[in-house]
């Protein structure tokens, strides 16, 4: 069961990439949103497994590789991925901003994501501080498709 757990809080061999596994732990994201597109019921009933499946997995796969937050679980970044673009129209481009609005976040970590993040443990704080990344992510496209209506509505 252990190895189920770290291989799902690692997105298999995403989480053991030398180089910016958070980076890609979002591009799987990205990939998977682009992909399967979804509806927004799917989108939501996504977002209603991955969340907390994911915050039971990343607090038990820190205990498993005894590290806490360890930079090997991707699974909160493909969380906080999916929560960014729920509710935005589907559209190439909105899935690229997302992606790097969302970077820009999680690794900014604007208030109060940071204080989030150390003051939460185990699973919690794991997923919080991505979650909320990703929710910044999704506050600032909805507030450019105000702005600029049909900027993130190009063609797919």
């Amino acid at each position: 069961m252990g190895n189920i757990i770290k291989y799902t809080a690692t997105l298999g061999f995403i989480g053991y990439l030398p180089h910016a596994p958070g980076t890609f732990g979002t591009a799987a994201a990205f990939l998977v949103f682009i992909l399967i597109h979804p509806s927004t019921l799917l989108h939501l009933i996504i977002l209603l497994v991955i969340i907390p499946v994911g915050t039971v997995v990343a607090d038990r796969a820190e205990v498993l590789l005894n590290d806490k937050d360890s930079g090997h679980i991707v699974i909160d970044e493909f969380c906080g991925y999916f929560l960014s673009v729920f509710l935005i129209p589907f559209s190439i481009i909105a899935a690229l901003a997302a992606f790097f609005l969302f970077r820009l976040f999680d690794i900014l970590k604007p208030f109060p994501i940071r204080t989030m993040e150390s003051s939460l443990n185990g699973g919690i704080g794991i997923m919080a501080d991505d979650l909320m990344a990703g929710m910044y992510t999704n506050i600032v496209l909805h507030l450019l498709m105000l702005a600029i209506p049909g900027v993130v509505e190009l063609p797919s």
